[in-house]
């Protein structure tokens, strides 16, 4: 019996949801994305969707929080997922609900808040370029929502990890591990003119290939220095004050979940290797990330959009 979920089940689980459930054409497609990501994390792990089990859900539970999916998100991901089990029973496809005992995570967690593309378009429209420091200010909220780079990874970032011509930098993140990840057309753009500029500044000696800089010392830029920069753009824009550097980390994995990323592609992409996931761990190539990031970021989805 194969582990893939053949199109006629999935073609009487639609009907079901259609005709049994009453459901409307908006939330029959919200719960058809919702089991292609379970279906996805199934697929990288070998699992067979009959035969999965309590721990295996937790596991896929687990490793939705470990990439920043809000417990919110979650709690309705995990309904799609529940609802799919129960017409398996119905269906005698299998014997026993896995999904009875499967709990949602507490929305009381705290995670951050989640930026939609306008609010970050809003933000970054917000910097005063006539100002010195602008066009850094722009090529950093760029490069932190286009690599979901947590902020000390942007504070470290050198020009000998900018292979921007290829279109990946390298990222060493916690632990002393290195990742490449993929970087978006608009964030190359933002670098180099911010590159332009960075030229005048008398540079620090020794701090020569750190990518940015303060203008007053020459040193490289501190993270409080980047908190003060969002801090103040959600000033100017009444944008909610609870927005830090790694609200932009947070929005770059959720819009890359929602656009159908791979969500093992996702965890690879931020470095995480979280506890509940660290022995099924799988390695994604480099090509294959790129693809990810080229069909899912926003950012790229826009700039095809102008290409075309």
């Amino acid at each position: 019996m194969s582990n893939t979920i053949s199109p006629s089940i999935l073609r009487r689980y639609n009907q079901y949801l259609r005709l049994e459930r009453g459901f409307s054409d908006h939330t029959l497609d919200a719960y058809q994305k919702d089991l292609e990501k379970l279906t996805g994390f199934f697929e990288a792990e070998g699992i067979d969707f009959r035969m999965v089990t309590l721990e295996q859900l937790q596991t896929f539970v687990a490793t939705m929080m470990d990439v920043g999916i809000t417990p919110r998100s979650i709690a309705r991901i995990l309904a799609g997922v529940r609802s799919f089990y129960k017409f398996l029973l119905l269906e005698r496809e299998i014997d026993v609900d896995p999904t009875e005992l499967l709990e949602s995570p507490a929305r009381g967690h705290h995670l951050p808040d989640v930026l939609t593309v306008e609010e970050i378009d809003t933000l970054i429209a917000a910097i005063d370029l006539s100002k010195v420091e602008g066009q850094r200010d722009r090529a950093i909220l760029e490069t932190l929502y286009s690599c979901g780079l947590r902020v000390s990874e942007l504070c470290g970032l050198k020009i000998s990890d900018l292979y921007l011509n290829e279109g990946f930098i390298r990222v060493h993140g916690k632990g002393k591990k290195e990742r490449l990840v993929p970087i978006s057309p608009r964030a190359v753009e933002e670098l180099e003119r911010w590159f332009a500029v960075r030229q005048d500044i008398n540079i620090k000696p020794g701090c020569e290939d750190d990518v940015f800089l303060s203008f007053r010392r020459g040193t490289p830029l501190s993270r409080i220095t980047v908190f003060h920069i969002v801090k103040e753009l959600c000033k100017a824009t009444g944008i909610r004050t609870s927005v830090s550097p790694h609200t932009f980390r947070h929005s770059f994995a959720t819009h890359l979940l929602e656009g159908g990323a791979n969500l093992r592609a996702i965890q690879e992409m931020l470095g995480h290797e979280g506890i509940a996931t660290t022995e099924i761990y799988m390695h994604v190539d480099r090509h294959h990330l790129r693809q990810e990031i080229l069909q899912h970021h926003p950012r790229n989805l826009k700039n095809s959009e102008k290409e075309a």
